[in-house]
């Protein structure tokens, strides 16, 4: 649609080959147990297993029957088990339960455990201490990286955000440098690698530590730079509403490994429908980027032409109908399938919308972007606790209300926090001190107390004999910084103009022109400067741990500087599909192409859901 953009963007690499390796080495696990067996599948493997294997392929290699995991006694009847899971405990113990039940009625079995991403020591000393690490065999599925779209790839691990911020939980660090590392040995050398977030540093280094250890062959490169990101840098960005279709339907729907399951109030019928939502959906490729208010005129415009195309048949012979049916006539009807389905979709998104009083919404998340009018954004946070709207909702407007504010008044806070207790149950208490220890809902400390606070906790934070003490103390020292941020970087444009979201001039336009995404902006800012010179100001805003490291240089050609603008930006703790539009918008204006990499795709309500502890 209507964007000015450079012609010249280089090609991306093929990601194929990451499916197709992740598929070879699976095939290569089931075949070390022969024969006939059941495969136990965990849950949240289901889908990125479709992907890479389905249902005929696992049959193909003997797979007899598939359940899910459900941490009940078994029916199986098959004499060989197969279990597929995530290094989890729970799920270990459940293993070990079902082998100690046939133990104790003489039944033999052989069972083998496959874990993906990787086997952590507690999953052997779990099998130790239940007394069955004889009885089983146990194996590793590499497979870091699924590939969702042509620019983006998740390690499909929700649960890295919780573990690594809020938990402390180090342990799938090594499986971000592992995933580097193999996008590396495949598409690199990477020329710059740029990031910030202590996290972003331990994956940067666990990746460069594998490296060392690995021989190193000279080959072309096909991805120039790469930017490692924290989610803990900028918590803004994805608390904020959605407004681009891509992150609508996400909010709304719920897209899950790129596919999404539309109910009968979209598809017209009684029956939902499974849809994949990637750049090979033609219709959705040309309005997933684009601002809402924009895609109904997109889609009615597009109705007209398929028209028109469908109206061509008329006064055509023999000859020219036999050409149309063989060559036009499947590719319309598919494109009037997905063109129905968006149409479907949209009515749906604004009639739900319309309901939740979402333009009201928006206008009191833009004003606690732009800091004004706080004290009536306070009352409608208010009103939309005790009206009861959602529950998840009214906590991600106060997180958005306290990092905007760098904190909240020590009487806003208890107020709020009283009626959000009363409306939604005393049992949030738990997750209040989650979003405090995260920097997400806190109180303004009275003078500098804070700041005397902080100082010593960067101390310790930078002391690296400071080791477990360090990360007890630093989520004391997380304050947000926003309005000094908003200023340095220019993050939320000037409101004296109208903004045209038809033709953006900026990443704005995610957010209807109201807030330039941090994170993006951070991304920018670097690569326009090739490194944090000048920036200073913001990396201290940001509690630092910043890095640019120059990689090796390659062959100096064509296709060196094609790769030079092909950047690879992987965030660490998740990222909304809004960041993923902005990047692409960003592509278009520079001339250059971004790979997005994410732990997971993330939102709103996911963040929030992460953090919650009502289980009483």
């Amino acid at each position: 649609m209507a964007h000015s953009a450079r012609t010249d963007c280089p090609e991306l690499p093929d990601f194929f080959l990451l499916k197709r390796l992740a598929r070879d080495q699976l095939i290569y696990l089931l075949e070390q147990l022969p024969g006939k067996k059941d495969l136990f599948i965990e849950a949240d493997l289901m889908s990125p297993l479709d992907r890479i294997a389905n249902v005929s392929t696992l049959k193909q290699h003997e797979v007899d029957k598939l359940y899910k995991v459900e941490y009940k006694p078994i029916v199986s009847t098959s004499d060989q088990l197969c279990f597929l899971i995530r290094p989890r405990i729970q799920t270990v113990k459940w293993i070990c339960d079902v082998a100690n039940a046939d133990k104790a009625t003489g039944r033999f079995r052989r069972y083998k455990i496959i874990f993906t991403p990787q086997k952590f020591y507690a999953c052997d000393a779990v099998l130790e201490e239940q007394g069955i690490i004889g009885d089983v065999t146990t194996d590793e599925w590499s497979f870091y990286l699924l590939p969702l779209d042509d620019d983006i790839i998740s390690l499909e691990l929700p649960e890295f955000f919780r573990d690594n911020f809020l938990a402390g939980d180090q342990r799938w660090v090594r499986t971000a440098g592992s995933a580097l590392h193999l996008l590396h040995s495949l598409y690199g050398p990477f020329s710059k690698v740029y990031g910030i977030g202590r996290c972003s540093k331990m994956a940067y280094e666990s990746w460069r530590e594998q490296v060392e250890e690995g021989e190193q062959k000279a080959r072309q490169a096909e991805i120039g730079k790469v930017f490692l990101i924290d989610r803990d840098v900028d918590f803004v960005t994805p608390l904020c509403s959605q407004v681009v279709y891509e992150g609508l339907v996400d909010d709304i729907f719920k897209i899950k490994c790129a596919c999404v399951e539309f109910g009968p109030d979209v598809t017209s019928s009684d029956k939902s429908i499974k849809v994949m939502l990637n750049s090979q959906d033609r219709v959705f490729n040309e309005i997933r980027n684009e601002h809402f208010s924009n895609v109904f005129g997109f889609l009615s415009q597009k109705a007209r032409n398929l028209q028109t195309s469908y109206d061509k048949r008329r006064g055509m012979d023999i000859k020219q109908m036999k050409t149309f049916v063989s060559e036009e006539l499947k590719g319309l009807k598919q494109e009037h399938r997905l063109l129905s389905l968006h149409i479907g979709a949209c009515e749906s998104i604004m009639k739900k919308k319309t309901k939740q009083d979402f333009q009201e919404l928006l206008k009191t998340e833009h004003s606690l972007l732009e800091g004004f009018e706080i004290r009536e954004s306070i009352s409608f946070i208010e009103e939309h606790i005790n009206r009861q709207v959602s529950m998840i909702e009214s906590l991600r407007l106060l997180c958005l209300l306290s990092i905007t504010e760098n904190g909240l008044l020590p009487k806003d806070y208890r107020s709020l926090k009283a009626q959000y207790l009363q409306s939604y149950g005393v049992d949030h208490l738990l997750t209040f001190a989650n979003l405090r220890q995260l920097g997400l809902l806190v109180e303004q400390q009275p003078g500098e107390t804070l700041t005397v606070m902080e100082s010593k906790v960067g101390k310790l934070v930078n002391d690296r004999t400071g080791g477990k003490l360090s990360d007890a103390f630093s989520s004391l020292a997380k304050k947000s910084n926003f309005r000094a941020l908003s200023r340095k970087l220019n993050l939320v444009p000037k409101s004296d103009e109208e903004y045209d979201l038809r033709v953006p001039r900026d990443m704005a336009y995610i957010f209807s022109g109201a807030y330039v995404p941090l994170s993006c902006k951070l991304i920018e800012q670097v690569l326009e400067r090739d490194g944090w010179t000048g920036l200073e100001e913001v990396t201290r805003l940001l509690n630092g741990h910043e890095f640019a490291v120059t990689g090796s240089s390659g062959a100096d050609s064509k296709a060196k500087n094609d790769a030079q603008r092909i950047i690879l930006v992987m965030f660490l703790g998740g990222c909304t599909f809004s960041e993923i539009s902005a990047l692409r918008f960003l592509g278009r204006e520079r001339g250059c192409k971004f790979i997005v990499v994410t732990t997971a795709i993330t939102n709103s309500s996911r963040l929030i859901e992460a953090l919650l502890d009502n289980l009483v």
